[in-house]
C-alpha cells in the first residue's frame, strides 16, 4: 500500500481538478434538500465560494453539541465545520482538520466573516492542515473530543484502521463518531483501487460494509449503528463500466465511546424521550430503528441504553432500569445494511 501516492492523488483532485461540485463524476455528494430542514436553513449563512465547494455525501451534523468540542476530519472548504461553529455556540470549539491547502485556503480566509455572520466576538473555529491518520501531529490529545465528525472523507484514507483508532483515541469517555461515507455492497477488486478519479469520487476506497463493522470491532467498537442511507448513482459512463458491478450507498454511522456488548442483550430497560432537544420536539431518531416518540417508554437492550445514559443524551431521558437481572437477547435483529432505511417499519421498537 503506497500510502503517499495516495495521499497525491486525493490531494491533487480536491485542490486542483474539482473546482466546484459540478466537476464531480457521481452522485455521492448530496443536495441540501437531503438535509434535515432545520439545518438546511442555516446554509444562508454560509459564505457562497464556501457552498460551492463541497464535496460531503451527507449531513453528519448531530444535535445536542451546544458548549462542545467537535472536530470535522476532512474539513475541506469548512462548510460543516462552519455550520457547527453556531451549532456549539461561542463557549463550543470547532477543530477543522485537511490536507488540501487549497481548500484549508478557502475555509481560512471567510473565517473572520463567519464569526461576524454569527455575532461572535471571536472565531471558535481552528483550521488544521494535516493528515486525519495522525491526529496527534495535528495537536489533538487523548480524550480531548467530544464528537468527531466526517463527510466523506474517510473513504479516501488509505490506512483506514489508523484512523479509526485515531478517532478513539480522542474522542472522551461516552464521546461520539458520527460521520457520513461511502459503503460499498461487495470488496472492490484490487485493480481498481488505485485508479485516481474513482478514488476521488469516493468509489475506489469505500469500505465493504462487512468489513468496516469488523474493523472497527477490531479497536473496541462492538457496536456501530447506521442513522440513515441512500443509493448512490454513477452518472458518468466511464466510470460505470469499470466499476458498475459494485453497488454503493451513502451512509450516516454512529459510534460511541463506550464499553459495549457484541450483541443486543435484554435487561429490562426502559428509556422515555423528554422532547426537549432542539429542533426535535416530537420524536429522537438514534439510528435507523430507534426512534423514540416524546413521551412514550420504549423496552431497549443495554446497549442502547448506555448510548443514552452514558453520553450528552442522558439529560434528554429519563432512564429506568440496571443490569442486575439478565434476560437473554433482545429479541431483534440488526437491520440488514442492503435495505434502505425507509423499508425499516415504522413501528419497530427497540434494538438492533
Amino acid at each position: 500500500m503506497n500510502t503517499t501516492r495516495d495521499h497525491e492523488e486525493v490531494r491533487h483532485y480536491y485542490g486542483e481538478v474539482l473546482q466546484s461540485t459540478s466537476d464531480l463524476k457521481t452522485g455521492a455528494c448530496c443536495p441540501s434538500e437531503s438535509m434535515p430542514p432545520s439545518l438546511r436553513s442555516l446554509l444562508a449563512d454560509i459564505h457562497p465560494e464556501i457552498n460551492q465547494r463541497f464535496y460531503g455525501c451527507g449531513s453528519p451534523l448531530p444535535p445536542v453539541v451546544r458548549g462542545k468540542t467537535v472536530l470535522d476530519l476532512g474539513c475541506g472548504t469548512g462548510r460543516d465545520v462552519y455550520l457547527l461553529s453556531r451549532l456549539v455556540g461561542e463557549c463550543g470549539h470547532v477543530i477543522g482538520i485537511d490536507m488540501t491547502p487549497e481548500q484549508l485556503a478557502v475555509a481560512s480566509r471567510h473565517q473572520a466573516w463567519q464569526a461576524e455572520r454569527y455575532g461572535h466576538k471571536k472565531s471558535n473555529v481552528r483550521l488544521v492542515e494535516g493528515r486525519i491518520e495522525d491526529l496527534a501531529a495535528c495537536g489533538i490529545a487523548d480524550a480531548s473530543v467530544d464528537v468527531v465528525i466526517s463527510n466523506c472523507v474517510l473513504n479516501l484514507s488509505p490506512d483506514k484502521e489508523r484512523v479509526f483508532a485515531e478517532i478513539f483515541r480522542v474522542l472522551k469517555p461516552g464521546g461520539e463518531l458520527y460521520f457520513s461515507d461511502v459503503f460499498a455492497d461487495r470488496r472492490i477488486p484490487p485493480t481498481l483501487r488505485s485508479d485516481p478519479v474513482l478514488l476521488g469520487e469516493c468509489l475506489s476506497g469505500a469500505l465493504y460494509i462487512e468489513d468496516f463493522r469488523r474493523m472497527l470491532g477490531g479497536i473496541g467498537c462492538a457496536d456501530v449503528r447506521c442513522v440513515s442511507q441512500a443509493p448512490i448513482p454513477l452518472i458518468d459512463a466511464d466510470i460505470i463500466a469499470s466499476i458498475g458491478m459494485v453497488n454503493f450507498r451513502s451512509m450516516t454511522m454512529r459510534a460511541f465511546k463506550l464499553d459495549l456488548e457484541d450483541r443486543c442483550e435484554d435487561y429490562g430497560q426502559i428509556a422515555t424521550y423528554r422532547g426537549d432537544i432542539a429542533g426535535q420536539p416530537h420524536a429522537f431518531v438514534l439510528d435507523d430503528h430507534h426512534r423514540f416518540e416524546s413521551g412514550k417508554a420504549m423496552l431497549v437492550c443495554g446497549n442502547t441504553f448506555d448510548m443514552l445514559a452514558a453520553t450528552r443524551f442522558a439529560k434528554h431521558f429519563d432512564l429506568q432500569g440496571d443490569r442486575r437481572v439478565h434476560y437473554g437477547l433482545f429479541g431483534c435483529a440488526p437491520t440488514d445494511p442492503a435495505t434502505s432505511a425507509s423499508a425499516v417499519p415504522a413501528a419497530a421498537a427497540s434494538c438492533c
